[in-house]
Parts: structure tokens; sequence; C-alpha cells
């Protein structure tokens, strides 16, 4: 670093996470084993996004910023040798979007520091990121404490005569739930059929959109959990829970070039069929009333007892669906083959409240001795790809729990195809995901 032996910059209290309109602050230190001459020493606070049609790229196609800048901290003299510490403040502005890190663009913000010196003396830079978390109130969503509903029907037939019809009916209880929190979801599978059913798979997904000509869809599971398939004449019920890992949220409110949706499908294999539930990934909770209890742990794996999953509307097609839904057929429970967030001895993943309650996407890590203390460890998910873990006032390093984590993005062809939106679902009668609410 020639006539530098120290220059880097730190945070006030090691904080790297803040809020919009919130002020931030730090010090440049530099320590230097002569004396060094500059011009100016300029600190940079900027936040912006870029995306590319190439994946981890960082040459990028389009870009916004959201805001740039600059404070002098010294104005031309000679650093003597010894330590020296440049403080700074900058005020974020009011309407920023949540940090957010893809393979194919990301929300980035950082502190830059440059030391302009004389000409034909080396000049010296430096740099350092931080993390913006703009909250999203669920409170404030529309329709969000309903429960979601969705509802197909495939008809089974032979050399054009109908054979039979499969009904795949799902609820999920509320439309909107913060990391941490239990979905909890409620499948009919009506088989009037002489054919048994493959099994049945519910899964998390999440759809990231990066806004370039030509749109690029990325999609991953980041949850999901299979059950049995249901018996040719039977009616099956299955209940099952996915627990919301620590996740970007779903609206990156500020940016016009990142898109982040979150849906559950749930699918057969045989015959093919598929129903999605639109939800929303916030950090407030909803404020529910007793009534409608918000779920604070995860309970077994499987909650048995019927419970009726009652579509708000009726299916397109009229007939077999009423006809299924008078009963005649054996009502059998849907034992569960097998959940991706259970650990290897098969027992569910397990989640302290009191670990969501200093910050959203909070978790314990496996193997982590809880702490006597009411100020629990938690995991901080900023809207990055990877959260952060940490403990007291340090400086929060990445965590590697494969419990909490969702698993890394996938390579894929360009471009991804995307799901079916809500609205088309619902008006695609041949659409493999036919929604009906």
């Amino acid at each position: 670093m020639g006539k530098l032996q120290e220059f880097n910059i730190t945070f006030t209290n090691n904080k790297v996470v803040y809020g919009p309109g919130e002020s931030m602050s730090g010090a440049v230190k530099i320590r230097t084993g002569t004396s060094l001459q500059y011009k100016a020493i300029k600190v940079f606070c900027q936040g912006s996004c870029g995306i590319s049609t190439k994946m981890n790229d960082s040459s990028w196609t389009l870009e916004e910023q959201y805001f740039n800048s600059t404070l002098s901290v010294a104005d031309k003299g000679i650093l003597p040798p010894g330590e020296h510490s440049f403080p700074f403040q900058f005020l974020l502005p009011v309407a920023v979007p949540t940090s957010f890190e893809g393979p194919f663009g990301k929300i980035v913000y950082r502190v830059k520091v440059a030391i302009d010196t004389p000409r034909f003396s080396k000049g010296y830079k430096a740099q350092k990121p931080f993390y913006v978390l703009n909250m999203l109130n669920l409170n404030e969503v529309p329709d969000i404490e309903s429960p979601s509903y969705a509802v197909t029907t495939k008809k089974f037939s032979y050399l054009l005569v109908k054979t039979g019809t499969l009904m795949l009916k799902t609820r999920s209880d509320l439309k909107g739930y913060v990391p941490g929190q239990v979905i909890k979801l409620a499948t009919e599978i009506h088989n009037k059929s002489g054919k048994d059913t493959g099994c049945v798979l519910a899964s998390l997904i999440q759809k990231v959109t990066y806004k370039t000509k030509r749109a690029i869809f990325d999609l991953r599971t980041i949850a999901e959990v299979e059950g049995a398939g249901v018996k040719a004449g039977k009616h099956a019920e299955w209940r099952e829970q996915i627990i919301v890992p620590p996740l970007p949220q779903s609206v990156l409110a500020g940016c016009s070039l990142i898109d982040v949706e979150y849906f559950i499908q749930v699918s057969l294999k045989s015959p093919e069929a598929a129903v999605t539930l639109p939800i929303v990934i916030g950090n407030i909770p909803l404020n529910l009333s007793p009534s409608v209890p918000v779920p604070t742990s995860p309970g077994p794996s499987l909650v048995p007892g019927p419970a009726a999953a009652t579509p708000s509307a009726p299916p397109v097609e009229d007939g077999p669906e009423d006809e299924l839904c008078a009963g005649g057929f054996a009502n059998e429970e849907i034992p569960t083959k097998s959940h991706s967030q259970q650990d290897p001895l098969m027992q569910p993943v397990t989640m302290s409240p009191s670990a969501f309650s200093h910050a959203p996407g909070a978790a314990l890590p496996p193997g982590h001795r809880r702490p006597e203390t009411s100020a629990p460890l938690f995991c901080l998910s900023t809207g990055a790809t990877i959260p952060f873990f940490t403990e007291g006032n340090v400086t929060p390093i990445p965590t590697s729990c494969s419990l909490i984590l969702p698993p890394e993005y996938s390579c894929c062809d360009y471009p991804q195809e995307p799901p079916p939106t809500y609205e088309e679902s619902c008006s695609s009668v041949n659409s493999s995901f036919t929604a009906g609410q």
C-alpha cells in the first residue's frame, strides 16, 4: 500500500444495516509510515441497482441510481506519520429499496473513500458495503388476512371417451407471512377415476424478474414437501406446513428493475395437475385478532383432523365437481413422505419465536446453544441472497446454516419461462396452472 500502513472504513457501532431516511456515520482510518501529501480526502455514499443478461456479470445492461453523496473530510495538506481518523455522516433518502443480490442483478449500497494526491503520485481508494432494509408492513397490504384458495379439475379420457375426473383443491391460512412464520396448507384431492394418482407436492417458489429488454425470470424452489398419492375412487385430505426461511421481501419498493414474487404451488405428478397460491413475504407481521392467531412456532409435520377447504368460487366446470363434493367416497388422510425442512434425523425444523423478535428473518443456527439471557442470537436477512449471523456488538458474518438458507440459484438457460400469473391461471382453461378464487 506504499506509504499507507492502514486505510479502511469503519461504521459507528459496527452497524451495517440501515433503514430509509436513517443517518449513517463512521470514520476513515488512516495510518501512515511517512508523510503523505494530498490534495483532498473525499468520502462518497452511493446506492444503485444494476442488472445484466448474463449470470454473475458486473457489466450492467441497465442501471438506476438512488443517491450519490460526496463529503470532503480534508482539503490539501500533509498527513504526518501516525494514525489519523476522519469522521463522516450521511442521511439516507426516505425512498430507497431493500438491498438485494441475485445472479442477474443487485441493489447495492457502499461507502467509498479516495485520497487525491498531487500529480504523478499514487492515489488511494477504499470502499465498504452496507445494507438497507426498507420494511414491508403486511398490515398495509389489502386483503392480506384472508385465506387463499385455488382449485383445478382434470378429466381423464381414452379415445374421446370420458373415464373419470380428478379435482385438486388447496387453501392457505393467510396471504402474507414474515420469515419464521408457518404457512399452513390444506389440500383436498377428489379422485373420481379408476386410476391412482401420483405423489402430491407442495412447493414455496420464488420468482425474480429482471426487467431487461427481454425480461429474465429466475425461479427457485425454496422449500417443498411431498405427500403420498390418492387411490382410485377416493377422497383424501392433506395438511402440511412450510416454515418461511430468511428471504428477501416480496416488494422492492423504489426499484424499477427487479421484481420479487412468491407463490405456493401444489401439484400432482400423475395426472399432471397444479394450482398456485400467490403469497406476500414481508418484514412486519400481521396484527391478527385473537380468532385468527399468527403461528409462532411450527407444530408437527402433519396436523391430523379433517377440515373443509371450500374455494371462494365454484370451479369453472360444473357437474363432476358437485358429484365429488357430495360425498359417497371414503375420506382418507394423505401421509407425508418427505419434507425439505427436516434435518438428517428426520426431525422437523424448530425455531424459537424469540429468535425473530429483534429482526426479520431471525433464526438460531443448528448446534448453537440458546443463551440464557433474553437477548437472542439472530440471523438477519437484509434482502440479500446470504443472510447474516451476528452475536452482540460485532460485525455480522454470513451464516452457513443449511436448514434456514434457501438453495443456491441453479444454472439455467437464458431466459427461463415464468410461471403464469394468478390472473392468467384463472382465465386459461387449458393451462396446467388453473386457479379459481
